[in-house]
């Protein structure tokens, strides 16, 4: 069994020889248990699906993508480089309901999560994540 919060920890070095799509698959994980979390700590009284509906409004490529395009001056210069992986990465696929700039800016806002989680970056991954909270909550 894996404990998520103890995952195993790569070096720098080695967390950059991911695929940054591999990157952002953990990533997607990272983010969407941290709103979840959010969501439910603040709004815990509503429905499973009224809980959902205000997730989605975290985690869709739009509002990824304008968290990011707010975070990005934010990053020093190994995450802008580990965000624009991301971004830049070959995606055989966009979901119909995403244009795909948003998705490629929410792929790299994903990459930039799971790298600072796999690398045990956890004040810089939850200092972003809040901020990335916040920014959609205003």
């Amino acid at each position: 069994m894996i404990d998520i919060l103890n995952f195993k920890i790569c070096s720098k070095q080695e967390a950059n020889q991911f695929n940054p799509i591999s990157l952002a698959f953990i990533g997607d994980a990272v983010y969407e248990l941290y709103v979840r979390s959010y969501i439910l700590n603040k709004k815990g009284k509503l429905s499973a699906h009224k809980l959902h509906i205000k997730a989605i409004n975290f985690v869709k490529a739009k509002a990824q993508s304008d968290i990011m395009l707010t975070l990005e001056e934010l990053l020093n210069e190994e995450e802008v480089a580990v965000y624009k992986r991301g971004r830049n990465a070959k995606c055989h696929s966009v979901p119909k309901n995403a244009d795909v700039r948003d998705y490629r800016v929410a792929t790299g806002f994903e990459c930039l999560m799971g790298y600072l989680y796999i690398t045990n970056q956890r004040e810089r991954l939850v200092e972003l994540l809040e901020k990335s909270i916040s920014i959609r909550e205003e």
